[in-house]
């Protein structure tokens, strides 16, 4: 009699954890069930099993984003003749958005957002970006950083189940220079090489003084996160010893790895996000995008106790959670982060203006249009460009709530402002990594904000952006 109960119970609880696993699918997965939960579904399957089924349905994942982001955006490598990040990579220049057939970008600045929303002519390019598979989510990072990680290391952070989605020519430079607050007279001081537990001591010893030094050593240790790490519900082939902060903010600033946000439930209604920059951290007072957390400190304890496993601690307990000490890991990892400065802008002055001596005519117009009509500089103040609150742009306004691959396009609600200082070498743009370029970002926000620029307004100020 004890063996069929338990044999019973066990039966309900195996149920029970296949109906939560349905319901974080999102909608269309399947038959209807009780409602979502807030935790992850805990399911244990034969590692050989789910690695055989993934890669089965890996092909049609990379073809539905595939057709999603040719259907949005044009995305062929064209830079811009005249500039080109700190280390020399092209930017990607022109508006990649694609307009809905017949559609102008003027008549559309010229509409409400109800009429543009009742016609259903919002650019698709405007709307929130699903993760490269949204009902699984988790870290995806590009091949660059996968390959270079790889050689250095001897860790893998492929992704049997999907790619990253995003062209390389739209992503920052790799590896990424560094530049000090402590030291602006060394310049770069990454030598060109991305900074691993490898590199990290032989490029900053000397530089750095020992806390800061093991701070940096923490940053770029591997720590076990939700699809890498040594369980059999991981995504990665071979057990993994997980991920480093620095392997999402490269050389602290970023490589464009997207995630899905850790605070949102049920998993069709998370956001995706792209990695931002930590460079200027010292100067900002609000961290991650939508979370508002007061420090870096906050920041870097949140990432580790609750980013890396979806906001789930039991899913975190069972993965091998790193739980850093605040008093002096935390502070070291932070104290570091805060040395990381913004690339030089010689054409700014002390206020972060514009040098009329050092400017062009056109960034000088750009930076008229920035601080006047364009009203960017209501939220991104000088000299860093930003006012350290968070603001909702209400994008919802302009389109209805729909199913985009998997993820409930609703709304984003308010997300903080990004410092403008350095902007040009961190593309993709928006939280989410929606707008391809800076031209995608003057429109989007032209729209928005209802501010009605001319097309020469637009390309001096995206010229100007490319001078701060």
């Amino acid at each position: 009699m004890r063996r069929t109960v338990v044999v019973l119970a066990s039966g309900l609880v195996l149920l029970g954890m296949v109906a939560g696993a349905r319901a974080m699918q999102g909608p269309g997965a399947g038959p209807a069930g009780p409602p979502a939960s807030s935790y992850m579904p805990v399911i244990e399957e034969a590692f050989g099993t789910v690695l055989e089924r993934m890669r089965a349905a890996k092909p049609e994942i990379v073809r539905r984003q595939r057709e999603l982001l040719a259907a949005r955006y044009d995305l062929a490598d064209r830079p811009v003749g005249d500039a080109t990040m700190s280390r020399g990579k092209p930017v990607q220049g022109g508006v990649r958005v694609k307009l809905p057939a017949g559609a102008t970008w003027d008549a559309l600045a010229a509409m409400t957002p109800d009429a543009i929303r009742d016609k259903g002519v919002f650019p698709a390019g405007f709307m929130p970006l699903p993760h490269p598979n949204h009902p699984e989510g988790g870290m995806v990072f590009p091949t660059f950083q996968i390959t270079e990680v790889k050689q250095q290391t001897g860790r893998d952070l492929t992704r049997f189940d999907l790619d990253f989605d995003l062209p390389d020519a739209f992503l920052p430079e790799f590896p990424a220079p560094i530049y000090l607050t402590t030291r602006p007279d060394l310049g770069d001081v990454s030598r060109g090489r991305l900074v691993t537990t490898e590199s990290y001591y032989e490029l900053f010893n000397g530089i750095l003084n020992p806390k800061q030094l093991e701070g940096l050593r923490l940053l770029v240790t591997p720590f076990a996160q939700q699809q890498f790490n040594l369980t059999a519900d991981r995504r990665s082939e071979r057990p993994s010893l997980g991920v480093a902060c620095f392997d999402c903010h490269q050389n602290g600033a970023t490589n464009g790895a997207t995630h899905l946000v850790g605070d949102i439930r049920p998993q069709e209604f998370r956001h995706r996000i792209e990695t931002p920059t930590l460079r200027g951290v010292n100067v900002q007072r609000l961290f991650g995008s939508q979370r508002g957390l007061k420090t870096v400190e906050d920041f870097t304890e949140f990432e580790q106790r609750a980013a890396y496993f979806d906001g789930d601690p039991v899913i975190a307990t069972k993965k091998g959670a790193n739980i850093l000490e605040r008093g002096s890991q935390i502070h070291d990892m932070a104290e570091f982060q805060e040395l990381l400065d913004f690339p030089p802008a010689p054409k700014l002055d002390l206020f972060g203006k514009l040098d009329p001596a050092r400017a062009m005519p056109a960034e000088l117009r750009g930076q008229a249009v920035f601080f006047g009509k364009g009203q960017c500089a209501t939220c991104h103040t000088p000299p860093y460009y930003t006012d350290n609150l968070m603001h909702n742009l209400r994008a919802e306004r302009f389109y209805r709530p729909q199913t985009i691959n998997g993820m409930m396009a609703a709304a984003d609600g308010p997300i903080k402002t990004f410092p403008l200082r350095g902007v040009k070498d961190t593309p993709p743009y928006l939280h989410d990594g929606r707008l391809p370029t800076l031209d995608d970002t003057v429109e989007f926000f032209n729209l928005i904000l209802g501010v009605q620029l001319t097309t020469q307004e637009k390309q001096d100020l995206v010229t100007f952006l490319r001078a701060l």
